[in-house]
């Protein structure tokens, strides 16, 4: 039988409120409270940290604070990273991030969702005794390959994949993958332009 836990990483309903799934939401929130509370100038304890949260990380990585995820473990970082003020990132399903990637501050990434159905969403037999409503979630990882900058306020959903070197505008929401060398604007979130080999040699303007 699966624990709720793979059930989750399979993208298949689970019970957030599983005695393993709160667990972890409870130690990713004490060390993200850590975390948001050092020094910028300290990297050796803010490395310490992400290393104890993070499923992976890599060298030279920056994430400024304050830093929120739900679970942490399921994130997994390459190396040349920066990744800006007040992030989000609900890592229920995991979260990919490749090699030479900025996110901009305010970026939101989520992989929970839930039925668009009132009646398949909302549960009651999950926490006997209490009269709280809980919600059917199930979670769909989200990747970004390598080189790509997302823009500052950009929201990606649950399945999202955004192909390497591509970039997303500011303020988007990202509701389906993007392709490589692309840029990408709007809500939802659409291909404007590809990007051609001597603009990947020299920059955007």
């Amino acid at each position: 039988m699966k624990t709720e836990m793979q059930k989750c990483l399979d993208g298949e309903v689970f019970n957030t409120s599983n005695e393993e799934n709160q667990s972890l939401i409870h130690k990713a929130r004490k060390l993200t409270k850590s975390y948001n509370s050092t020094e910028s100038t300290d990297a050796e304890n803010r490395k310490n940290i992400l290393c104890e949260l993070f499923g992976e990380l890599g060298d030279n990585v920056n994430i400024d604070t304050p830093f929120y995820c739900d679970y942490g473990k399921h994130i997994f970082v390459g190396s040349n990273v920066i990744i800006n003020i007040n992030c989000t990132f609900v890592d229920c399903n995991k979260i990919e991030i490749g090699n030479n990637v900025l996110i901009a501050s305010n970026v939101q990434i989520y992989t929970a969702t839930h039925s668009t159905d009132v009646n398949e969403r909302l549960v009651t037999d999950w926490n006997p005794g209490s009269e709280l409503p809980f919600f059917r979630t199930y979670a769909l990882p989200v990747k970004i390959e390598d080189n790509v900058w997302i823009g500052g306020g950009v929201i990606i959903l649950p399945g999202v994949t955004i192909g390497k070197n591509s970039v997303i505008g500011a303020g988007s929401v990202v509701t389906k993958s993007i392709p490589e060398n692309c840029v990408a604007v709007g809500n939802p979130c659409k291909v404007i332009r590809k990007i051609n080999e001597q603009n990947r040699s020299h920059g955007e303007d």
